[in-house]
């Protein structure tokens, strides 16, 4: 039996990033794959480098209120360090050694079903973690404001008092 590897396919050979299909637990994923993804994510979540240690007491420290970042969370086929699922915001950290094609097009991905990721190198986290504390602390704002500016599906929006009185008191 063969062993298959994952390789980058040449530039000339490769489209744009893949649409990810939202549907079901895994977004179109094999559940055997899907399977493999969580316990890999778990197996990370055990072995945390030191950067992704770091960061995670400065998020905890930092006092997020109701919005938390769980750490090695599976979205789609991608397994991200961290994650705010209800700010669509994910975070990386980008160790040595990492593949930077492949980053890129899942970030992509992740990108074109609104979910906003954030790069940090290693040396950065563990240089400075407070002032990359202070730019995933920014982005939330950032993303937090743009969800608010956002017209809610099926909402009219305003007070149920002023359509009433549009509408002739019904």
């Amino acid at each position: 039996m063969t062993k298959k590897t994952l390789s980058v396919r040449p530039i000339d050979e490769r489209a744009d990033a893949p649409q990810l299909q939202k549907k079901g637990r895994g977004w179109n994923i094999a559940e055997s794959r899907l399977d493999t993804l969580h316990e890999t994510a778990r197996e990370m979540r055990r072995a945390p480098t030191e950067a992704q240690t770091t960061l995670h007491e400065a998020l905890i420290a930092a006092e997020l209120g109701k919005y938390r970042f769980r750490r090695q969370v599976v979205i789609g086929s991608a397994i991200v360090d961290f994650a705010s699922q209800s700010l669509k915001i994910a975070v990386e950290i980008e160790e040595e050694g990492a593949n930077a094609e492949l980053d890129r097009r899942r970030d992509a991905s992740l990108e074109l079903v609104g979910i906003k990721v954030l790069r940090f190198p290693a040396a950065e986290v563990l240089a400075d973690v407070e002032t990359v504390t202070a730019k995933i602390v920014a982005e939330m704002k950032a993303r937090y404001a743009e969800q608010r500016a956002r017209p809610r599906p099926g909402s009219r929006g305003g007070y149920k008092g002023d359509r009433l009185k549009k509408d002739g008191g019904r």
